[in-house]
């Protein structure tokens, strides 16, 4: 579903207000796309945009910044924004997260979103998963010294490759649930598209945070 073409949608991403574009003459200079200098939290993957337009809605002292690979998603996320035009502290980005260190520079990240990534999974395309050792790595570089990382997945083979994968590269796991909707972390959760179709199947969600 998510390569499903949508005609116009490139032509619809190049001309909205709602998306930055040349985003790497931005790397360093985030604050001037949002004109002050408040924490930036990134959501790799964001899909329809749910998630992280309500994360926008409830924390205004936070600029965030939503990254989505392909059109014909992100194009569904701006009729939603473009409903929402006094969200100032929200921005989109058409891109790959291979290349999210040519966008962001050293710490100039607080917080990564990874909800509901794509599996990946064959074991030859591991690397490919967003809690690989080699995106790990790349997030190492952007994220701020006491940043994080928080990772939603209904998927128990993912979770626990990432989970494996985090503690063999060192990084802190800070709280970590595989029935999230029913523990302590669920205070506050802001659940996406996905969260809300698979927890109503009956299936648990997975959460871990983490720090370098």
């Amino acid at each position: 579903m998510r390569l499903r073409n949508v005609p116009g949608s490139r032509e619809t991403i190049a001309d909205s207000e709602f998306v930055t574009h040349n985003e790497e003459s931005y790397k360093g200079h985030w604050k001037d796309i949002f004109q002050n200098d408040n924490p930036i939290h990134i959501e790799i993957g964001m899909g329809k945009g749910t998630f992280i337009m309500e994360m926008a809605r409830t924390y205004p002292n936070i600029n965030f910044i939503g990254i989505e690979k392909y059109s014909s998603v992100l194009v569904r996320a701006l009729e939603k924004r473009e409903e929402e035009p006094e969200l100032k502290n929200l921005t989109f980005i058409r891109m790959d997260a291979e290349y999210i260190e040519n966008v962001f520079d050293e710490e100039e990240v607080s917080e990564i979103y990874l909800n509901f990534s794509d599996p990946w999974p064959k074991d030859r395309n591991a690397k490919r998963r967003l809690t690989s050792s080699r995106f790990l790595g790349r997030y190492t570089h952007i994220l701020k010294k006491d940043g994080h990382i928080t990772f939603k997945t209904d998927n128990v083979d993912l979770f626990e490759f990432s989970v494996d994968t985090a503690n063999e590269c060192g990084w802190k796991i800070d709280c970590i649930t595989r029935d999230l909707h029913n523990s302590e972390y669920n205070k506050g959760n802001i659940m996406t598209e996905y969260e809300k179709k698979f927890s109503g199947l009956g299936h648990k969600i997975n959460m871990m945070k983490i720090h370098q």
